[in-house]
């Protein structure tokens, strides 16, 4: 078994499956925040109940905080490998003859996204803790539509909310599609499966970014 984890296979596997499992997450998490769009009294219902159920705070949360550290650290680990084993340095990139920019920097691309992942969990994360273990506050199942819009109101916050998620999608672009060679899926399906990927990897993105500046476009009036 430790030789196992210790293989590259075995870490280019559990990257994958991570990253899957975070992608999945991706397409409930752009649902949920489509709705204060939408319907501010479902993104409030939504919202409470993520933050309250049992389930999705002991059980749920703890998996998704687990999959985004294997998967950023399995990524570290995988490039200082593939570093290291790099025998041919290339002096120059030269368009086509080396692979595209998405795959050759997703080192790059995911540690910006870690980073704006950590200014979300402490834009939202750190004060739903705050709210209902420090300051012991009662719920109020109203209350998250105004606190979300109230977050897009600087106009930085919502330029690097953008920017980070143009990264996202160059991110995805490649690693969504590797996850499933790196489990040794090539068949027929193929060719629609890395479709099916690219799309993801625009639409999600696109559909945050619009959220992001459609809130900073329409604050809440007093």
């Amino acid at each position: 078994m430790s030789t196992l984890i210790k293989s590259s296979i075995a870490r280019k596997l559990v990257m994958a499956l991570s990253g899957l499992f975070l992608v999945f997450f991706l397409a409930l998490h752009v649902t949920i925040n489509f709705t204060s769009v939408i319907s501010p009294d479902t993104f409030n219902t939504w919202s409470h109940f993520m933050g309250y159920n049992g389930l999705v705070q002991y059980i749920m949360q703890p998996i998704l905080i687990a999959g985004v550290i294997v998967h950023f650290v399995m990524g570290i680990v995988l490039e200082i490998q593939n570093n290291n084993a790099r025998s041919i340095k290339y002096v120059k990139y030269k368009g086509g003859d080396n692979a595209p920019w998405a795959s050759r920097n997703m080192i790059i691309t995911g540690l910006v996204v870690l980073a704006f992942l950590g200014l979300h969990f402490y834009d939202f994360w750190v004060h739903e803790m705050t709210y209902k273990y420090i300051e012991s506050n009662p719920e109020d199942p109203t209350r998250y539509y105004e606190e979300t819009v109230m977050k897009f109101a600087p106009l930085w916050r919502t330029i690097l909310y953008v920017v980070s998620f143009v990264l996202l999608s160059l991110h995805l672009w490649h690693g969504f599609a590797s996850s499933f060679q790196s489990m040794g899926l090539n068949n027929k399906y193929t060719p629609a499966i890395k479709s099916f990927t690219k799309a993801y990897a625009l639409l999600i993105p696109l559909v945050f970014i619009f959220i992001a500046i459609y809130h900073h476009l329409n604050p809440i009036s007093n």
